[in-house]
C-alpha cells in the first residue's frame, strides 16, 4: 500500500496535476460559495473541458471541485444564513449566531480548519479501509435503508429547539412536504396543485428559502439595529488555539462523517445533520446550540468533508456512486477509458491511489486558502443591514433560478422563506423540516420495497440484524432524553432535567 502510494504522489508532482488540483480548489470555492450552485453542477460543467486532458488530472481537477466546494458553501451559511450547499446547512445553525455576536473571523476559521481536519481524516480511513467498508455498504437492501431513514429522523429532538412538540410538528410538515409529486413506486401523481408539482419539492431552493431568505425577512425587520463590533481575527499562527477543547467533538465528527459517506446515496448532508445532532445531544449544555456554540461549527463542517472520502470508498472499489458528485464522477472516469470496481486496484492500482495522493495534496491548499481568505470574507459584515438584505435576496433569487432555469424553483424558494419566518416567530427550528425532506423519500421508498420483497411481512425490520440494530437505536434516541429526565429527578440533578425539560 505504501508503494502504491508513493507511485500515485510520483504522478501527481506534475505540472498538469499540480495546475489542475489549484484550478480545482478556486473553482470549488466559488461555487460553494453561491447558494445554488453545488458541486455536482460544477463538475457536469468541468468534464466536457477534460476530454483532453491526462486522466490523472482530470480526476485531481473534479477531485478538487469537490472537496473545495464543500467546505466554501459553510462561507456565506455563516456569513448570511445562507447555505452554499446543503450540507452548510447546520453550520448555519450555529455559525450565523455567531457573526450575529461580531465572532465571524472565528466562526470562518473553525469552519475551515474544522473541514481540513475532516477531510484528512477522511482520506486516511479512505486509503486504509476503503475495500472492507465498502463491502459491509454493499449489503444494506431495503430494510436496512429504511432503519437508517428512521435512525436519521429520530434525531428531530436533538435538532429541534425548545420543545419537542415544536421540533415533532415541523417533522411531520417536512414528511407532507416529501410526499408531494409522483409516487416513487406506482407513479401515480399526489398533491399535484400544478404540473410543477410532479418532480416533488426541490431541496436546494427549500432550504434557500428556508435559511436565507427567512434572514432576508428578519435582517429588514431589525436594520434599524446597530451591528455588534467584531472581535479580533485570530492569526493564521494562533487559530488552532481556537481548537483547544474541541478533540473528541473532531474525531467523532470525523468518523460520523466517513461512516455516513459510504452508506450510498446518504451524502454529507445527512452526514453533517448527524454529526451536529449528536454533537448537541451528548454535550451537558444542548441548550447553547442553535445561538453559537463553536462547537456545532466544527461538528458539522468536519463530517460534511469527512464524508467526501467516504462517498470515494464505493466509487473507486465497487462503482457504485455515495452521492450525486460522485455519480457524475463515474462518467467522467469511464469516459477516460477507467472503469471503476474491484479489479481497478488490480488492473490499474496507480489510479486510485493518484486520487489519494491528490487529497492529501489538495488539503492543505484548501485550508490555507480558506484561512488566508478570512479576512476577505468578514467584510461582508462591514455591510449595512439593508444593502446586505438586498444583496442576499438577489442571490436567492439567482442561486433559486440556477437550479432549474425556470420559475417554479423561485416560488418555491419564496414560498418558503415566508414559512421558514413565521416558524421563526413561533420558534420552531427549520431543522426537523429539512430532516424530513431529506430522508422522505428514502424511508418511504425503501419502506414498501422491503414490504413488497417478503409478501407484507414487517417482521423483516426485526429479522434483518443491521435494521434491527439501527431501529433500536432509534429508539433509544427517541427516548433517551426522557430517560435522563426522570433520572435526574430521581437522583437529584435538576440542572441536567431542566435543560431537558425545555
Amino acid at each position: 500500500m505504501i508503494e502504491s502510494l508513493g507511485a500515485g504522489f510520483g504522478l501527481v508532482f506534475n505540472l498538469n496535476a499540480v495546475t489542475a488540483l489549484l484550478v480545482g480548489t478556486i473553482i470549488g470555492y466559488v461555487v460553494g460559495a453561491i447558494p445554488g450552485l453545488t458541486s455536482s453542477i460544477a463538475l457536469a460543467v468541468i468534464i466536457p473541458f477534460t476530454f483532453k486532458m491526462d486522466p490523472v488530472a482530470a480526476i485531481v481537477l473534479m477531485t478538487s471541485i469537490y472537496m473545495a466546494s464543500e467546505y466554501s458553501g459553510a462561507i456565506p451559511a455563516i456569513l448570511a444564513n445562507a447555505p452554499g450547499t446543503p450540507a452548510a446547512a447546520p453550520t448555519a445553525f450555529d455559525g450565523y449566531p455567531m457573526r450575529l455576536r461580531g465572532e465571524a473571523g472565528n466562526a470562518l476559521t473553525l469552519s475551515i480548519l474544522g473541514s481540513g481536519f475532516g477531510a484528512l481524516l477522511g482520506t486516511i480511513f479512505l486509503i486504509l479501509s476503503a475495500m472492507w467498508i465498502a463491502k459491509v455498504a454493499l449489503v444494506f437492501g431495503p430494510p436496512e435503508y429504511f432503519s437508517l431513514a428512521v435512525l436519521g429522523l429520530s434525531l428531530v429532538g436533538v435538532l429541534s429547539t425548545g420543545l419537542f412538540l415544536k421540533g415533532f410538528i415541523g417533522l411531520l410538515f417536512g414528511l407532507l412536504l416529501a410526499s408531494i409529486g409522483l409516487d416513487p413506486i406506482s407513479g401515480n401523481p399526489r398533491f399535484e396543485i400544478t404540473t410543477a408539482f410532479l418532480e416533488g419539492i426541490p431541496l436546494l431552493p427549500a432550504l434557500i428559502g428556508l435559511f436565507a431568505l427567512s434572514e432576508v425577512f428578519y435582517m429588514l425587520e431589525t436594520a434599524h439595529k446597530k451591528a455588534p463590533e467584531m472581535t479580533e481575527i485570530p492569526k493564521i499562527s494562533m487559530s488552532f488555539g481556537l481548537f483547544r477543547g474541541m478533540g473528541f467533538t473532531l474525531n467523532r465528527s470525523a468518523i460520523i462523517g466517513y461512516a455516513v459517506g459510504v452508506v450510498p446515496g446518504a451524502g454529507a448532508t445527512i452526514a453533517a445533520l448527524t454529526s451536529y445532532a449528536e454533537e448537541k445531544r451528548s454535550s451537558k449544555n444542548p441548550e447553547t446550540y442553535g445561538k453559537g456554540n463553536p462547537k456545532g461549527v466544527v461538528a458539522a463542517e468536519t463530517a460534511n468533508n469527512s464524508a467526501v472520502a467516504g462517498a470515494l470508498a464505493p466509487l473507486l472499489t465497487l462503482g457504485i456512486p455515495g452521492s450525486a458528485s460522485t455519480a457524475i464522477m463515474i462518467g467522467a472516469l469511464m469516459i477516460h477509458g477507467i472503469r471503476p470496481g474491484p479489479m481497478l486496484f488490480v488492473d490499474q492500482p496507480f489510479f486510485p491511489y493518484a486520487i489519494f495522493a491528490s487529497m492529501l495534496c489538495g488539503i492543505p491548499v484548501m485550508v490555507l486558502l480558506g484561512l488566508f481568505g478570512v479576512r476577505l470574507w468578514v467584510k461582508v459584515t462591514l455591510i449595512p443591514t439593508g444593502i446586505l438584505a438586498v444583496v442576499v435576496a438577489a442571490i436567492c433569487v439567482l442561486g433559486a433560478y440556477s437550479n432549474e432555469s425556470t420559475m417554479y424553483p423561485v416560488w418555491i424558494m419564496i414560498a418558503f422563506g415566508i414559512g421558514g419566518y413565521l416558524m421563526r416567530k413561533v420558534d420552531v427550528h427549520p431543522a426537523p423540516v429539512v430532516l424530513a425532506l431529506v430522508l422522505g423519500e428514502m424511508m418511504e421508498t425503501n419502506f414498501r420495497r422491503a414490504l413488497m420483497g417478503q409478501g407484507g411481512d414487517p417482521m423483516v425490520f426485526l429479522t434483518a440484524p443491521i435494521s434491527a440494530v439501527l431501529l433500536t437505536l432509534a429508539v433509544l434516541v427517541v427516548f433517551a432524553p426522557f430517560l435522563r429526565t426522570l433520572w435526574g429527578r430521581k437522583f437529584g440533578t435538576p440542572k441536567t432535567a431542566d435543560i431537558l425539560d425545555e
